[in-house]
């Protein structure tokens, strides 16, 4: 059974930076497309990153691409999500999710129903 546990969240200043860790516990880590979504209140959850573990190939949504950076550590089958120069408007919960045994598809932040694991996740506050 795979858990996920996120971390690294909090409330930061317009323009400053965050990093999520999501550690995943399982010996499949190694072949996982691993995503990132977040939900803002009253909003959908929308996918934002994703990695696939096996060669760290990446995604990203047009809304955080050149802001935000996905990277994993292997060995301690942690991926991150590096955030700069937030806004307000990337307040929000944020989730980590895996899909075990699978590539990243060039789509697959609009199908978060293929995520099988969720994180618990954690709160970003950025404000003006």
């Amino acid at each position: 059974q795979v858990q996920l546990v996120e971390s690294g969240g909090g409330s930061v200043q317009a323009g400053g930076s965050l990093r999520l860790s999501c550690a995943h516990t399982s010996y499949t880590y190694s072949t996982n497309c691993m995503g990132w979504f977040r939900q803002a209140p009253g909003k959908e959850r929308e996918g934002i990153a994703a990695i696939y573990t096996g060669s760290g190939s990446t995604l990203y949504a047009d809304s955080v691409k050149g802001r935000f950076t996905i990277s994993q550590d292997n060995a301690k089958r942690t991926v991150y999500l590096q955030m700069n120069s937030l806004k307000p408007e990337d307040t929000a919960m944020y989730y980590c999710a895996a899909r075990q045994h699978s590539t990243c598809s060039s789509n697959i932040l609009s199908y978060q129903g293929l995520f099988g694991n969720w994180g618990q996740g954690t709160q970003v506050t950025v404000s003006s």
